[in-house]
């Protein structure tokens, strides 16, 4: 059944793995090497691997994502005043501090720094009374941490335990869901226009489950979602292309523009229409004849349409409506069948639908690559596999396979050498193992 939370978010996960348990303890070091000795809180947050719906979420469709046992921590501490000196164990990511505050000025484009400058920016306009700031270390290295452009979310991960750490540290008391909404909120700040998905199933995950949400909120406000059990005896393979891609600017934005676009040729005919989730249960054909197959924000302009465009989208960009309105209705229909098929314990289903969205991510929302193509059909070839489709954003990334267990020696050998004879290198493979939501981690027994 459908559910919504009132529980506060920031759920304790004091249950830490021996390895983890030696995490702790370096982070906690590096951080007295940082800033000095005294009280330190850790927070995590998980990376996500999304089973089924990719691009619905910001056209509040359907999604179901799962959490992974790869994440981000930080470290932190309270500070008196407004400021927050962030650093990173990582030396890539150079340090940063910056004033909370309701207009936080950015820092250049592609900068890490500004995903926690987001976070604390749609806090500080929630909360009008100054928030302290804090002293915060990063830590999301291998092997724990999330591969950044891989497509399991890394920046959302960030943006999130930032936004917990100071949730915390001020006493500010969300649940789940209203802590995702405003995690959701902070990315825009780096130009994104992305949807819910990723803060909600970081927040409200499940270990051992996938999350099914319904991205469009209630009269209240409120997110309806259930937890979906993986088939037995099978297991979630991700298969990393080691092709790095940007969430920030360009194309992604390019195919929000395109579904607003198709949101604003079908509201005359539909006028209660404000996202493609509203014609999900009219036929297919009826409204493929009253998109075109391409537009542009100015031949939309021309119509006297209502039409809003993302950033970097100008006048004249060509904007593929059909095919990527298409992606969107049939996606929403396979994460419905895809609930079916798991309360149902029938993984071969569940597989075929993944497969089916593989493809129309690439043929309808051109959002793949041939590192992707060919991992997918690599693992297809394989007996014992279900289905395998590229997850995240698209253009780079990671592709997640659904392979019996006896399957998956097997598979992790046929895609190794079948993916290093073509592109010349070994693709990073990782099992899946369902994890919980994001929290904070009490000190190791």
């Amino acid at each position: 059944m459908p559910q919504t939370d009132t529980s506060p978010a920031a759920e304790t996960n004091d249950h830490l793995p021996r390895h983890q348990a030696e995490r702790y303890r370096r982070l906690l070091a590096a951080f007295e090497r940082t800033y000095g000795p005294g009280p330190i809180r850790v927070f995590r947050a998980p990376g996500r691997v999304n089973l089924i719906g990719e691009h619905t979420d910001y056209n509040h469709g359907f999604v179901m994502p799962l959490a992974l046992e790869q994440d981000v921590w930080v470290a932190v501490r309270a500070r008196a005043d407004a400021r927050v000196r962030l650093a990173n164990t990582e030396a890539a990511f150079p340090p940063a501090t910056f004033t909370i505050g309701p207009d936080i000025p950015a820092a250049e484009p592609g900068h890490w720094s500004n995903y926690a400058r987001g976070a604390a920016q749609r806090l500080a306009r929630e909360h009008p009374s100054t928030l302290r700031g804090m002293d915060a270390l990063v830590d999301g290295a291998a092997p724990w941490g999330i591969p950044r452009g891989s497509g399991l979310s890394s920046s959302s991960a960030l943006t999130v335990v930032i936004a917990l750490a100071l949730a915390a540290l001020n006493h500010l008391n969300y649940t789940p869901t209203r802590l995702a909404h405003l995690c959701h909120e902070a990315e825009w700040y780096t130009g994104t226009r992305g949807g819910i998905m990723d803060q909600f199933n970081a927040l409200l995950a499940r270990r051992g489950h996938a999350l099914f949400l319904d991205t469009r909120p209630d009269p209240n406000g409120d997110y309806h979602f259930a937890y979906a059990p993986l088939p037995a005896q099978h297991e979630i393979l991700l298969a990393d292309s080691g092709v790095r891609h940007r969430n920030v600017g360009g194309e992604f934005n390019r195919r929000v523009a395109a579904c607003r676009a198709a949101v604003a040729l079908l509201r005359p005919h539909f006028p209660h229409i404000t996202h493609l989730r509203d014609v999900q249960e009219q036929p297919w054909p009826r409204l493929a004849a009253l998109l075109p197959e391409q537009t542009t924000p100015r031949a939309l302009a021309e119509r006297g349409l209502d039409f809003e465009a993302p950033p970097g989208v100008t006048a004249d960009t060509v904007l593929k409506v059909r095919a990527r309105a298409r992606h969107v209705y049939t996606e929403n229909r396979r994460v419905l069948a895809a609930v079916e098929a798991m309360r149902a314990g029938d993984a071969a289903r569940l597989g075929a639908l993944m497969t089916e969205a593989h493809r129309s991510a690439r043929d309808d929302y051109e959002i793949s690559l041939p590192e992707l193509d060919a991992l997918v059909e690599s693992a297809l070839a394989v007996p014992g596999v279900r289905g395998a489709r590229l997850t995240g954003a698209g253009w780079g990334g990671s592709v997640v396979i659904l392979a019996h267990t006896d399957a998956m020696p097997r598979l992790q050998r046929h895609l190794t050498q079948t993916f290093q004879a073509r592109f010349g290198r070994r693709p990073p493979l990782t099992v899946c193992r369902p994890s919980h939501a994001a929290g904070e981690i009490l000190p190791p027994a």
